[in-house]
């Protein structure tokens, strides 16, 4: 602004400026009217900006899904993708990377590569505060043909990101602070890190397996659910007679919410391994010990020791969740823990929560039917954000197969709202569940078949190729394809060859 002098001089120069017979306030109008109409002009040709928190499943494939609609030039809005990681995790196929199917690039993949062929813009950062504006009275148009603005991000970085439409696709973290000691001596199982930390732990202690004097290795993974039951199969067929793996669950059963085929299946290829489950107990606490060989024990007495011949050991204490069990004091040498989730989005600072976004108990936002968060409507919210309901009004789960889907739904209705159509109800369609149980086996039951499981190598390969179809691009999903169709390829020779060799040793 202009102050003093200056004021008079400039407003002196407008005066003197207007044509002879004009009013020097219609002149004064007609300056105002020009101004305005540059302004719509520049406001025209600026486009929507959507903001994506979250990369995952629910994040990133909403980015994609909103780079393939077809959209006027106009219209096609800014998509800025933000992620704290510099990769994309295909979570289901972890475990994968601990039986040694696949390699990191196959399943984590860059967000650069993913994206270098559309117009999305991706930055690696963390999000530190929401400050949303569209539950005020400014959810419309401003009638310069420019929507007004939905509110800004801060990332911890400084940057301030302003956006007309945003999407919550933070995911969820593991939530180990549930016992004493579980935070400190447990390993959690979610992310690319966490499989590669567990991968090393593991390498370690099969080294240290190789010694005549050393004892076997001890796995201890707390909770049956998916993937405690994924886990303690890809273990236990890899350390085979080197270790066992002590699988916990607080119920009574494996993969309580699982189809019975899948359960069946799993229940089959655990009894033929080195494992023992634990049902029907919870685990109070985990402490840290030192143990000798000479001594070690799954007692209550256990020998501690300090010289350089003891090997660092964790003790977790059981107790009954059912009657009729008694307590129990297990030992391991690596504690695995897959109970319990904490979603992101409630991680966000202390100041965000005065923004009324409408949470549940668990952190979650609720939607609305189309997914979007109750009183914003500028605000999507997919995945392990969302508290999404079924008709029945009982939570989807946070399943890789439901981000899936609602990634679909988020970019259409985000298309929709800008385009001023129509926003479609989210229906979730369950197609069915699988799971890994180790190199050659897998099980599937497809829920438009009533009663159908496939299993053994058969279920292992329909679950590659469904997750294969899967893959973010269809230029990785070929890399990805090859990949795999060489190694099947060098595996059977390398089958084939011990075949022959073995045939012709025979005497």
């Amino acid at each position: 602004m202009v102050r003093g002098e200056e004021e008079g001089k400039y407003l002196d120069i407008i005066l003197h400026s207007a044509p002879r017979g004009v009013p020097v306030y219609a002149y004064c109008l007609v300056l105002l009217s020009v101004f305005l109409n540059r302004s719509t002009i520049m406001r025209q040709l600026e486009k929507p900006r959507i903001c994506i928190l979250g990369g995952g499943f629910g994040g990133l494939y909403t980015a994609l899904r909103l780079e393939s609609l077809v959209w006027t030039d106009d219209k096609k809005p800014q998509v800025l993708l933000v992620d704290q990681s510099d990769k994309f995790v295909f979570k289901p196929m972890l475990y994968e990377l601990l039986s040694g199917e696949v390699d990191p690039w196959e399943i984590a993949p860059s967000f650069k590569e993913l994206l270098k062929s559309t117009s999305i813009q991706f930055s690696k950062e963390k999000v530190k505060l929401l400050q949303p504006s569209d539950h005020l009275n400014n959810s419309g148009r401003n009638g310069l043909g420019r929507s007004y603005s939905g509110g800004t991000v801060l990332l911890e970085s400084g940057v301030l990101v302003e956006y007309d439409w945003l999407v919550l696709a933070l995911g969820a973290a593991a939530k180990l602070d549930v016992v004493p000691g579980s935070a400190e001596f447990a390993y959690p199982f979610s992310t690319l890190d966490d499989a590669i930390k567990v991968d090393e732990k593991l390498r370690m202690l099969e080294r240290e397996c190789f010694s005549k004097d050393s004892s076997p290795i001890g796995v201890a993974i707390v909770g049956c659910g998916y993937s405690g039951v994924e886990l303690a199969a890809t273990i236990s067929e890899r350390l085979q007679g080197r270790g066992r793996v002590q699988a916990i669950n607080v119920e009574t059963s494996i993969c309580p919410s699982a189809p019975s085929g899948n359960r069946e299946a799993a229940l089959k290829i655990l009894s033929t391994r080195n494992t023992e489950l634990l049902l029907g107990y919870f685990v109070s606490s985990i402490t840290e010990t030192h143990v000798s060989n000479d001594s070690i024990g799954t007692g209550p007495e256990i020998s501690v020791h300090d010289d350089a011949k003891t090997k660092r050991k964790y003790i977790l204490e059981l107790k009954p969740a059912q009657r009729g069990l008694q307590s129990q004091i297990r030992m391991a040498d690596l504690v695995l823990w897959t109970v319990g989730s904490k979603p992101l989005l409630a991680e966000l600072e202390p100041s965000y929560q005065s923004r009324a976004l409408p949470l549940n108990g668990r952190g979650q936002a609720e939607t609305d039917g189309t997914l979007r968060v109750r009183g914003h409507p500028r605000i999507f919210a997919i995945g392990d954000s969302a508290a999404m309901r079924d008709s029945s009004g009982k939570l989807l789960p946070s399943t890789a197969q439901v981000a899936f889907q609602q990634a679909d739904f988020a970019g259409w209705n985000l298309w929709a709202a800008i385009n001023d159509r129509p926003l479609l109800p989210f229906r979730f369609q369950d197609l069915g569940e699988m799971m890994t149980l180790g190199r050659n086996d897998g099980a599937i039951s497809p829920s438009f078949i009533d009663g159908l499981t496939l299993d053994g190598p058969i279920g292992h390969t329909a679950r590659k190729l469904v997750y294969l179809w899967r893959m973010p691009t269809d230029e990785h999903r070929l890399k990805v394809g090859i990949s795999w169709l060489t190694k099947y390829a060098l595996d059977s020779v390398a089958s084939l060859q011990t075949t022959i060799a073995n045939t012709f040793s025979v005497p």
